[in-house]
């Protein structure tokens, strides 16, 4: 655990960076420090690692206070995340991921064999090791790293801002590698960021800093959307933050319709024959669903994949409301398709019931309170849909 203790950071000139911060950050978390610019939110987690020294006040790490540690060695033992990723550019990319086992010790060879392993680990294919940094795409640097922070296995890592130099789709992919690491890992992280939606995608919890380095809100996502503290935290998270809420609204209970549906290779006849309003989903053998056919307007005599209409997203059943929701506003025929954890269809769903249970209690991961004591445990609510007939 990560706690802050009345943590202040005030410049010699009295510019006040931090003032009177108290906040916890759950060991085995993600804690996200977000604000506007100049809120203090990278001054507090350059204090942890006391790249910036508090002018008042303690952070500890699992109760050890960081202010008596040495500071290279208390370093050493954080994984460091920045954008751009910050790598040495005449060093390959498995001598930069070795760097820090190479500072503690390690022979050459086993640091090197360990940044191989990581490199993969992090979604990179093998022969990028020998790689100079130019050499990559930003998307391949920012997890280069990642890797770097990996390599020494810390506890804690600190992650400022890491994936706001790259495009939406590659952030996007980040994203989800790094959430799937954080499932295998189960590190400590502080994450610095600007963007309200990252923020609350990835953290367990979300500290709202206002200008003037003051902690407006600490909370999980889920109680930050429903309950905003005060009109700044709610201007913050912005006026669709009731669209954002769906992401913590499980999709179990949604009520499914059956959908006709049309093989690939199957006579254009039967497609429209099974057709609603035009359109039929078209699946594979083992009913994976590969897009819709506009069946009436098509003039194939049989169904091929490459006449097929792919916009819209498909939903897992597992999900959030929200996604299910994006599959149904996507779908050519505003009908989302929803599948389950193998990819086979379940059924579809128009947007009117999903907008319906938003006025329905909803079942998530936050608890009662938005403080730094809440754990966010509970029961796993996830279960099959039901399906109905339309």
């Amino acid at each position: 655990m990560i706690e802050f203790e009345s943590v202040t950071k005030r410049y010699p000139d009295g510019t006040v960076a931090v003032d009177q911060v108290d906040l916890r950050a759950p060991s085995g978390e993600i804690t996200v420090l977000v604000g506007p610019s100049g809120c203090g939110k990278t001054t507090s987690l350059r204090m942890i690692n006391r790249m910036v020294e508090p002018t008042s006040g303690r952070i500890l790490i699992d109760g050890e206070d960081t202010g008596t540690a040495n500071p290279a060695q208390l370093r050493r033992g954080i994984g460091y995340v920045i954008q751009h990723a910050g790598l040495f550019p005449h060093r390959t990319v498995v001598d930069n991921v070795a760097t820090v086992p190479l500072l503690l010790g390690w022979s050459r060879k086993k640091a090197r064999a360990h940044a191989a392993e990581l490199i993969e680990r992090v979604g990179l294919d093998a022969h990028l090791g020998g790689r100079y940094p130019t050499q990559l795409s930003g998307g391949q640097q920012q997890r280069v790293g990642v890797a770097r922070a990996l390599a020494a296995d810390p506890p804690v890592m600190l992650m400022d801002e890491p994936f706001s130099a790259v495009d939406p789709v590659v952030r996007e992919s980040l994203q989800e590698e790094f959430l799937r690491l954080q499932d295998e890992l189960d590190k400590t992280i502080v994450f610095v960021t600007h963007d309200i939606d990252e923020a609350i995608k990835l953290g367990d919890r979300v500290a709202v800093f206002r200008t003037g380095g003051r902690l407006a809100q600490f909370a999980e996502p889920k109680q930050l959307l429903e309950h905003p503290a005060d009109e700044f935290v709610a201007g913050f998270v912005g006026k669709d933050r009731g669209y954002r809420a769906l992401s913590f609204t499980p999709a179990d209970g949604i009520s499914l319709n059956d959908e006709p549906t049309v093989r690939l290779g199957a006579p254009i006849a039967d497609a429209r024959a099974a057709a609603i309003d035009g359109w039929v989903l078209v699946v594979d053998e083992e009913r994976r669903p590969q897009g819709w056919l506009d069946a009436h307007n098509s003039r194939q005599d049989a169904v091929d994949s490459d006449h097929l209409n792919r916009a819209g997203t498909v939903a897992s059943a597992e999900g959030s409301l929200r996604g299910v929701l994006d599959a149904a506003l996507s779908s050519p025929t505003g009908r989302g398709v929803v599948a389950d954890p193998a990819g086979r269809l379940l059924g579809t769903v128009t947007a009117g019931p999903v907008l319906a249970r938003l006025d329905q209690p909803t079942a998530g991961r936050t608890t009662s309170e938005g403080s730094a004591g809440s754990d966010g445990s509970g029961p796993d609510q996830s279960v099959r849909p039901e399906v109905a007939n339309p």
